[in-house]
This record gives C-alpha cells, structure tokens and sequence, in this order.
C-alpha cells in the first residue's frame, strides 16, 4: 500500500461550494452541484466559461443527457432542464416524501442507463432505494439502503459497485450491460469508523477510488478489495470525484465545507485537481428515452 500527501490544484472558480458533488467531465467541460446552494455550476479547467445555473430544489446530482439538457435529481425525483435552466419538467415523481428524503448520487453505465438513490436528511433508518431509470420510469432496484451514495462500474462492465455510506459498506454486484439487470451482491469493502465512503469513480486499470468524509483522504481499492493507496488530502470532506483532462487522467474531486464553520480551511469547499498515472473512460451522457 503507497501513502501519498496530496497538494492539489484548485479549479480556478470564483465560488466555493458548501456541499460541492456530482463532478461530471462531458470531454470539454466540469459541471458540478452545490447541493446546499441549489446550484448548478460548469467551466472549462482553466476556469473560463463559467455558468451557474439555479435549480428549484435540493440537487442530489445533475448530469448531461444525450440530447444537451440536463438529468436532476432533486427532493421529489427526477426532473430535465433545458441547458441555460429557462425550464423544468419533472419525470418522475419519487415515492418517498420529498420532506425527508432526497435524491443522492447518481450515475450511468455505458449504455447511458441512469442509476439513482435516494437518502433520508436523518441518514438513520434503512428505508432508502437505488433506482434504474427506463423509458417506462424509475425502477426500484435495491431496497433499505441508508444512504445511497458512490456508483461506479468495471471497465468491462461486468461489476456495479454502490457505496451505502452510514453503514460505510461498498457493494459489488455482478451487471448484465445488456439488460441492466444486477445479481450477486456481495460486500466490496468495509470502512473504519473514522471516514465515511462518499462519491467514487473507476479507472480503466478497474480500481476504484473513493472518496472517505470527515476522513482527509481517498483511498483507490484494488478489484479484490485490498488498498493499493491512500492518498491524503487537504480538506476534510472530499465528496465525489470524475476523471477529466484530454487523456482524462486527473482526477476532479469535490468537496465540502465541515459542519462546524470554525475548522473550515481554506480549500474546503474547492474543486481539487490531481494528476494520476491512470486515466478512466468518458462517462456516457444519460439516454432519457
């Protein structure tokens, strides 16, 4: 195992985030939410052409469609908005109450299918769902999750991983690309009680990194599970993290600010950027229909 102290770069933003998530490169641009802000933002690496956009909720993720408008998650399900915001249409109204609960991480496989949890604001009872998205609507998947959270898959598409982050367990599930159907849930890894697993992404090696809240660090797992490196970091809260860069081979991470204010550090907050000796593939936009 290799133990590294990182000193990113930051995403060079006039904004930080009070809870930043949902990194996703689309081969030109970062787009990323501010769940807390209820914001949408997105910019080139150098920092320029940087747009806001404001949601009508609690943004759990938002991520691009095929067809240049954007797949959200807010409290109450799934909703698309045009490009620039002007307009939004929900397109599924979610079962739970939006009052306590919310959408959380999402992401897509690379067929375009949309994969989403769901999370409680209390993140105590398992009463949570990860859902798959079809022409016919959400699909409920996965039952009595805490909190639905990190998803990535192999590169061979043959093992979904999904993080349940209150109970700190990473799942693998064996994934038929074909149909989207999953089977064979077995535990990945377990986390100790010091650190959370929050967001994740997979590099084209099938290793997967993820980010540990309240844990300083990202720790990057082998596929059988052990840790091949620990990666140390600046900022307490890295939340989420996608790979980005014309060889995608830095990693983009979010992250956010402590919930006591008085420790809040200077990048906390930030978009860290951090060169790899890996890369990962583009992640496919969401096919909505």
């Amino acid at each position: 195992m290799t133990i590294r102290t990182i000193t990113p770069d930051i995403l060079p933003v006039p904004v930080d985030s009070v809870l930043g998530e949902s990194p996703w490169w689309d081969g030109t641009h970062l787009s990323w939410v501010d769940i807390h802000k209820g914001v949408i933002h997105r910019c080139a690496l150098d920092g320029s052409d940087f747009t806001s956009i404001c949601t009508p909720g609690t943004p759990g993720f938002a991520i691009p469609t095929t067809t240049g408008s954007w797949a959200v998650g807010l409290q109450d399900g799934l909703w698309e908005a045009t490009s620039d915001g002007s307009t939004w249409k929900q397109l599924w109204a979610a079962p739970h109450d939006a009052r306590s609960h919310r959408m959380n991480d999402a992401k897509t496989d690379s067929r375009g299918r949309l994969w989403m949890g769901s999370m409680t604001y209390e993140e105590k009872d398992p009463v949570s769902t990860l859902y798959r998205w079809t022409v016919e609507g959400a699909d409920p998947v996965v039952p009595e999750i805490i909190t639905s959270n990190g998803l990535g898959w192999s590169p061979d598409d043959r093992t979904l991983y999904h993080t349940d982050s209150i109970t700190r367990t990473i799942w693998a599930f064996d994934y038929d690309i074909d149909n989207g159907q999953l089977s064979n849930r077995q535990v990945f890894t377990v986390d100790p009680d010091d650190c959370v697993p929050d967001g994740m992404a997979v590099d084209a090696e099938g290793f997967i990194w993820s980010c540990k809240w309240n844990g300083y660090r990202i720790v990057r797992y082998a596929p059988d599970g052990g840790v091949d490196m620990v990666l140390e970091l600046p900022v307490a809260r890295p939340t989420s993290i996608d790979f980005v860069g014309p060889d995608r081979s830095v990693m983009a991470v979010t992250s956010a600010r402590p919930g006591d204010f008085s420790t809040h550090g200077p990048l906390d907050g930030q978009v860290l950027l951090i060169p790899t000796k890996t890369h990962a593939r583009l992640l496919h936009p969401v096919r909505l229909w």
